[in-house]
């Protein structure tokens, strides 16, 4: 299912914060996002944050499709890719 370009446009525009700033998801690079997912698998403890290692997880299987798309930034990915994967990221709610 391709997602359309407005709600691509609203995910990769979605803000994250990240190195003391909110930036667009769009612009996140590679670094970025290997950082992001390694900051939340450390939040990962017992009760209600175990609820972070999915979005943990999410976050390292974006770093690693960027990485295999060569894509210097989010923005670069395939836009059904990002629909299928923001909502496991928490950037766009699930449902």
């Amino acid at each position: 299912m391709t997602e359309p370009i407005s709600q691509v446009n609203q995910i990769l525009g979605q803000p994250i914060y990240i190195g003391g700033a909110n930036r667009p998801f769009g612009e996140l690079t590679r670094d970025d996002v290997f950082t992001r997912a390694d900051e939340l698998r450390a939040a990962v403890g017992w009760g209600p944050t175990a609820r972070v290692a999915p979005v943990a997880q999410a976050w390292r299987e974006l770093a690693l499709a960027m990485e295999r798309a060569g894509a210097a930034s989010v923005g670069a990915l395939d836009p059904e890719l990002l629909g299928t994967l923001a909502p496991r990221l928490w950037v766009r709610l699930p449902g």
